[in-house]
């Protein structure tokens, strides 16, 4: 009895029941809950900016490579294990923000037509200058190329059944909080996909491929 209460069974497998637990670096909870993960990175993105600053404040680089520097060293670290969060519009809006706060350094302010003063970029500006995914397609198609993996490796692997699997139990009472996998389905709904097995879908490495692309590059917010 004691052994029930701290474990649950996935398709004959047993699993401890924790509070959390570390994942590639990422903190997993129980409640799926990522805001203080997302804060941590958040921090350290801020923590990476700043060391980046001179270099991005440089008239001596072109903006291009600046785009390059936030890409390749500054978003990293800010999306390091997003491929394990669950969608949450208030964070994502978070990051958003960030992203554009570094943008805007990269970009510089631009002179009002109106009134000739100095101003900040409006993000409508920025999308329109950045011509790279953004943080939210960044996320989504790391989370695509995960579940593509994660889906091939097979039914001998313990990680698909934990993906697939069906834990026994109940649930509690009220709205279910949106699932990792409702992640996926939702991504795939926006490029058209949404009635087929994804599971199956994913099989196909080439065709997931280019729906991983498809999500990443699609021009909406």
């Amino acid at each position: 009895m004691q052994e029930e209460s701290h474990n649950m069974k996935i398709d004959n497998r047993s699993f401890e029941i924790v509070e959390e637990f570390k994942h590639l670096g990422a903190t997993l909870t129980n409640q799926n809950s990522f805001q203080e993960e997302i804060k941590s990175s958040l921090n350290s993105g801020n923590d990476s900016y700043h060391l980046m600053q001179n270099l991005l404040s440089s008239s001596l680089l072109s903006k291009n490579l600046k785009i390059k520097i936030c890409r390749t060293i500054i978003l990293p670290v800010v999306l390091y294990g997003c491929g394990n969060w669950s969608r949450i519009l208030k964070e994502e809006r978070r990051l958003r923000v960030f992203e554009n706060w570094v943008l805007r350094r990269i970009f510089g302010p631009r002179t009002d037509k109106v009134t000739g003063k100095w101003r900040k970029l409006y993000n409508e500006e920025l999308n329109d200058l950045y011509s790279s995914p953004n943080v939210f397609r960044m996320i989504k198609s790391r989370k695509m190329r995960w579940v593509g993996h994660v889906a091939r490796i097979g039914e001998m692997r313990g990680l698909y059944w934990v993906l697939v699997g069906k834990p026994k139990g109940k649930r509690r009472l009220g709205r279910p909080r949106c699932r990792w996998e409702d992640n996926i389905k939702m991504y795939l709904k926006e490029v058209g996909y949404e009635s087929m097995d994804w599971i199956e879908l994913a099989q196909y490495r080439d065709r997931w491929r280019a729906l991983v692309n498809a999500v990443m590059n699609l021009r909406v917010p």
